[in-house]
């Protein structure tokens, strides 16, 4: 019987389960979107929004909370500054997820995982920046 449980084991372990949700969140808050597999994605949600409603509360023992899950300081500045400013009024409800298809390989239900009212601008802007610096750097040479 499963009383009182919650989300799914996806076949891991529950230290592999959490460290996963924990990179997938970091991921979803600095890119804003991201692609996944349906139950994941749905898992995620949960996590996602603990996360962005401690940022609203703001405080310093919701801001050790979220850099003990996240581990990622820059994340948690963006989570307590930007984003919970942006989600001030707005009472949970921060994520969607919608259909995308199904994988090539495995043909597994993927999703696209997005927060709601995302900039559109945030994803992949990491990735460009390090693409322009290392083209910088190899023009320099």
């Amino acid at each position: 019987m499963r009383h009182r449980l919650s989300g799914r084991n996806l076949g891991r372990t529950s230290t592999h389960r959490m460290a996963m949700f924990a990179n997938m969140t970091v991921s979803l808050l600095r890119h804003e979107q991201i692609i996944t597999t349906l139950p994941k994605a749905k898992d995620l949600r949960f996590f996602a929004e603990r996360m962005i409603t401690l940022g609203k509360r703001g405080g310093l023992p919701g801001r050790r909370r979220a850099i003990a899950f996240l581990q990622d300081e820059p994340i948690v500045r963006k989570l307590f500054g930007p984003l919970a400013e942006r989600y001030r009024e707005r009472n949970g409800g921060y994520t969607r997820v919608l259909r995308a298809g199904f994988r090539h390989g495995d043909n597994a239900p993927l999703a696209v995982i997005e927060l709601v009212d995302r900039d559109p601008a945030a994803k992949g802007a990491e990735d460009k920046a390090r693409h322009a610096a290392e083209q910088e750097a190899a023009a320099a040479q």
